[in-house]
């Protein structure tokens, strides 16, 4: 509860204008999407151990590379996640009923893409081969690339994970999903008394 107290306290500065620092003006804080933790049984193991693994032996080709030079491991496993996963910014927006999900995925079809969603969160994972294609002479060499997708969402609030849909066009992924538990209105009426 750390964050909410010092949220707490940063809205009561705000509202009042005072800050510690001269000729600072308050800035207020714009909510991120949690960090969510995965366990086990949960549906996005899966695709999440993949990509560690991936990650994982390409880190080992780098530490192998360079003679089994210890010390530089987090260097190693940062550069093989920046040659496998592909960054995909997203927007969400919130309405009455739902949300919309904006996922930038330059070069994806919907072949190379799999949405998956849970009650409380949802899952974007994609695939996409990367090859060099030589038209003359004998190859001698050749590597192959794939790029990666993998982002997990975590919703404030439940959704139904039967009603989603999406669709990708140009490069980019669009998600709808309604919300669930939303009750439906139903009007008051009076009761005449009867004696």
């Amino acid at each position: 509860m750390f964050w909410g107290q010092v949220s707490f306290k940063l809205e009561k500065i705000l509202k009042k204008g005072e800050t510690d620092m001269k000729n600072e003006t308050p800035r207020q804080l714009v909510r991120t999407p949690e960090i969510r933790s995965l366990f086990a049984g949960d549906p996005f193991m899966e695709p999440a151990k993949e990509i560690n693994d991936l990650i994982a032996r390409r880190a080992y080709e780098l530490f192998e590379s360079s003679g089994f030079t210890h010390g530089h491991g987090y260097e190693d496993w940062l550069r093989a996640e920046s040659e496998i996963l592909l960054q995909a910014p997203v927007d969400v927006t919130e309405t009455e009923t739902g949300f919309a999900i904006r996922a930038d995925v330059p070069g994806f079809g919907e072949k190379d893409l799999e949405v998956r969603a849970a009650p409380g969160s949802l899952c974007i994972t994609g695939k996409r081969q990367e090859s060099s294609d030589q038209k003359e002479g004998t190859t001698i060499y050749s590597e192959r690339r794939s790029k990666h997708i993998f982002r997990v969402l975590q919703l404030p609030a439940e959704i139904d994970p039967d009603t989603v849909h999406a669709t990708v066009s140009d490069g980019l992924v669009e998600i709808k999903l309604l919300k669930v538990g939303l009750g439906k209105k139903v009007p008051v009426l009076s009761k005449s008394a009867t004696a």
